[in-house]
């Protein structure tokens, strides 16, 4: 596994970096492919906050966890993830087999080039790969990610842009692009 650290506002000895790299490297069993680990560290309203990214075969998880010391941010990360990937190893398993991971397209971006107008402003702009998948394998991604939305390419509607999104109520929505 590849580590990547970050601090953010805060400088940390290299023991909490060993500690993280040490915990977060168990994690590697749960990937066919190297994973790509990516761990940022802040300390907000006196709450130590430890991020969580792993990139591996097309799949991303990430995780953030808070608490007054460094290292329990750190076991509460590992913990959550451990956990969803417990949650979803039947999916994630079928997905890797199916190979619904390995499709690369050309990166898309979501933010329109946008003028100002009155009080909006665009104060972050991300670029992805929009893949073709099925709306469950979306659903997992999302979760995977703890987003509250996820856009990808409707392999049940012809490749069509769609997002799929959590509702207040528990349950899902998709939202599709309904030009024809």
């Amino acid at each position: 596994m590849k580590f990547t650290f970050t601090d953010k506002k805060v400088t940390l000895p290299k023991s909490v970096h060993s500690y993280a790299e040490k915990k977060v490297g168990k994690l590697d069993r749960y990937f066919k492919t190297e994973a790509d680990a990516s761990i940022t560290f802040s300390v907000e309203k006196d709450r130590n906050k430890a991020e969580v990214t792993i990139r591996s075969g097309g799949t991303i998880i990430r995780v953030s966890e808070s608490t007054s010391d460094m290292f329990a941010s750190i076991d509460a990360a590992v913990s959550d993830i451990e956990r969803q990937l417990r949650k979803n190893k039947t999916r994630l398993e079928k997905r890797l087999r199916q190979g619904a991971f390995d499709q690369v397209l050309e990166p898309t971006s979501f933010a329109p080039e946008v003028e100002e107008e009155g009080p909006f402003r665009i104060v972050r702009s991300k670029s992805f790969s929009i893949k073709p998948m099925n709306r469950e394998e979306a659903i997992l991604q999302m979760n995977l990610l703890d987003h509250t939305f996820f856009a990808f390419r409707d392999e049940e509607a012809g490749g069509a842009f769609a997002v799929v999104y959590r509702r207040n109520d528990g349950d899902y929505g998709i939202i599709e692009d309904a030009a024809e």
